[in-house]
C-alpha cells in the first residue's frame, strides 16, 4: 500500500474503530466475533482503499461490508448456537441502574434472537435504515424484510416482556 494511502487508512481506522465496533457487537451479539468482524471488513476495505474516492462515504462502504460479512456468516452456520443467558444483576435503586438493568435485559433479549433477527433490527432500529435499504443490503425481498422484523420483534418482546414497559420499544 501506497505510504500515503496508509497514513489515510490507518488514520480512518483510529478514528472510527470504535463505531464500527458497536455496530458489529450489536450485529453478532458477540465481542470476539465483533472484534472478527469489524477486522474482516477492515481488510477487504484497505484492499480497495485507493479507489474509494469520497471520505463521506469510505465509512458507508466498510458498514455495507460488514452487513455482507454477516450475512454471509449466518449464512454458513448450519444450527444457531445457544447463549446462556440465566444471569441478572442484583437490583440497585436509581435512575442510573434502571438504565444498566435495561441494557442487561436487551442484551440478554438480543442474544436469544437468531443471527438474521439480530442484523434486521440492527439495520431497522440502530442505524435506521428503510426496509428497503435493508432488503437490497441482505439480497432479500422487501416482504421478507417486513415479516422478519416483525417475527424478531415478537421474539424480543416474548424473551423480554419488560421491555414493553419502555416507551421507545412498546
Amino acid at each position: 500500500m501506497d505510504p500515503g494511502f496508509e497514513a489515510d487508512f490507518r488514520e480512518f481506522v483510529i478514528d472510527r474503530s470504535g463505531a464500527l465496533f458497536r455496530t458489529a457487537y450489536l450485529l453478532t451479539g458477540d465481542r470476539h466475533a465483533a472484534e472478527d468482524l469489524v477486522q474482516s471488513a477492515l481488510a477487504k476495505t484497505a484492499v480497495k482503499w485507493r479507489g474509494l474516492r469520497d471520505p463521506a462515504a469510505i465509512e458507508g462502504y466498510v458498514r455495507r461490508v460488514m452487513y455482507h460479512e454477516q450475512v454471509s456468516w449466518w449464512r454458513r452456520r448450519s444450527r444457531v448456537a445457544e447463549v446462556p443467558t440465566g444471569w441478572l444483576p442484583d437490583q440497585v435503586g436509581g435512575e442510573h441502574a434502571e438504565m444498566v438493568d435495561l441494557r442487561v435485559v436487551m442484551r440478554t433479549a438480543l442474544a436469544r434472537l437468531t443471527p438474521r433477527q439480530r442484523t434486521v433490527l440492527v439495520l431497522r432500529y440502530f442505524e435506521d435504515l428503510s426496509e428497503t435499504e435493508i432488503a437490497r443490503l441482505l439480497g432479500l425481498r422487501v416482504g421478507s424484510v417486513r415479516s422478519q422484523i416483525y417475527r424478531s420483534l415478537k421474539r424480543l418482546k416474548k424473551a423480554a416482556p419488560e421491555l414493553s414497559t419502555v416507551r421507545e420499544f412498546g
